[in-house]
């Protein structure tokens, strides 16, 4: 089934109607691209983040929207919020975990508070994420998570010792709570992105042309392109798809 929001220039081939997804990480990026995504296909998005005003300003544009400005790290604060979505539209079926923090430094200058900021944001809010929606989604017999990682978190990269370690987490959290939900009528999947996110573009330009020249595709794709992905693993139609890790990065993993 298709859907079109006028305005958008989205012509979506998917149809969410009655379900309800939670963005996490939902103010910019691969988040408000998803976000925008969903919209259009008529589930009831509720996005995440910890900017209150950013995420005032997407959900006013989308209509119907609901945001909640939450810390992630924060077990109280996660599990009061599914509590309220459930309370409020009678379910959770989505779950994008895509809440993410930058503390890029070579592993000799990295602090203890660098590294455990960005484990408990990266790897820490999966994982509260997901457990707190386990019981509605076992109720349900229905759930779908699509978990954000890295290139880095496969292969590594010079200078993001903490993020390389929390994005390779959640590809082991991914495939052990697909393993364990399957069960339950649940997916858990996981996506590795390259597209045009304020990370990419807020790096000098030399070393942009570098990141640039290992894509085979030779370009940094638009966000719109990674929800797709996201939407796909989402679907009913993915039910079968569970524990995988799908690239979406022009071949640079190849």
């Amino acid at each position: 089934m298709t859907s079109t929001q006028e305005g958008t220039g989205l012509n979506v081939t998917y149809d969410f109607t009655g379900r309800t997804v939670v963005i996490t990480g939902a103010g910019r990026g691969i988040g408000l691209a998803a976000a925008r995504f969903f919209h259009a296909a008529r589930a009831v998005v509720c996005l995440v983040g910890r900017d209150g005003a950013r995420l005032k300003e997407v959900a006013d544009s989308l209509d119907g929207a609901r945001f909640a400005e939450v810390d992630v790290t924060r077990t109280s604060e996660v599990e009061g919020l599914v509590s309220d979505i459930v309370s409020d539209t009678g379910r959770i079926d989505i779950l994008i975990n895509n809440a993410g923090i930058l503390r890029d430094r070579m592993l000799w200058n990295l602090t203890d508070d660098d590294w455990d900021s960005v484990l408990a944001v990266h790897l820490g809010g999966p994982f509260r994420f997901i457990r707190a929606c386990t019981p509605h989604f076992r109720k349900q017999h229905f759930g779908r998570v699509v978990n954000v990682t890295s290139y880095a978190g496969i292969h590594g990269n010079v200078g993001q010792t903490a993020y390389a370690a929390a994005k390779s987490g959640i590809i082991g959290l991914t495939k052990t709570a697909a393993k364990e939900l399957v069960r339950f009528g649940v997916t858990v999947n996981a996506i590795s992105p390259v597209a045009e996110t304020r990370m990419i573009t807020s790096l000098p330009d030399e070393q942009r042309d570098r990141l640039r020249s290992i894509i085979p595709a030779g370009y940094f794709a638009p966000t719109s392109d990674i929800a797709w992905a996201l939407a796909y693993l989402a679907s009913d139609q993915a039910g079968y798809v569970t524990g995988t890790v799908l690239p979406v990065d022009g071949g640079m993993s190849i």
